[in-house]
């Protein structure tokens, strides 16, 4: 879609073009979507967005297409063979991180009948509409993630800081982020 006009950090590559036209900001509301997001957002503290998606395809197989369950019973040998696949961030503490958050996020699943239930509680089961008209309106936390953030580390999730939650926010719908000029933004806004 060359003639569209949308979020100008979606310009910066094909993949980044892609996955802005067909899957940023859409509302989430499926638990293994949101772990996969989670598992992402976490590996990219540090990083690019860009190097993440790069390495996506990796991430799926080597952590089990975003299964928190068969992830929570990942070992200690198993982090040990990750730290060798070059097809992910190899990094000790993003992977032990990884493994610890599936295991608290199915207690988070137990306790309010699923992750999306949880998340979704924050704005009240409805996207929090922005109206941005540059990229430089848009920050990079908030309030809402500062409280997401806090809870997530209260029941011991790791790599779950503010911008991470911001990111997971605007990647999974629960904010609209697209600018307004952008073709997105309104196509977003009616599924809020």
């Amino acid at each position: 879609m060359p003639d569209q006009n949308r979020c100008p950090w979606a310009e910066a590559s094909p993949l980044e073009t892609r996955y802005h036209d067909e899957e940023w900001g859409v509302p989430v509301r499926d638990d293994n979507t949101h772990f996969e997001f989670l598992i992402l957002e976490g590996a990219q503290a540090g990083l690019s967005w860009h190097t993440i998606l790069q390495r996506r395809e990796g991430y799926r197989e080597a952590f089990l297409h975003f299964d928190p369950v068969a992830v929570g019973k990942l070992t200690e040998a198993d982090a040990e063979r990750l730290m060798q696949d070059t097809r992910i961030i190899r990094n000790r503490l993003k992977i032990a991180a990884t493994i610890n958050n599936a295991l608290r996020f199915q207690e988070v699943q137990a306790a309010f009948g699923s992750f999306t239930d949880y998340f979704w509680g924050f704005v009240d089961g409805r996207s929090v509409q922005n109206e941005w008209q540059r990229l430089e309106q848009v920050p990079a936390s908030t309030p809402l993630s500062d409280t997401i953030a806090k809870d997530l580390k209260k029941r011991g999730f790791k790599f779950v800081g503010t911008t991470t939650m911001y990111a997971h926010l605007q990647a999974t719908g629960l904010v609209n982020d697209h600018l307004t000029s952008c073709f997105r933004y309104d196509y977003i806004r009616s599924l809020g």
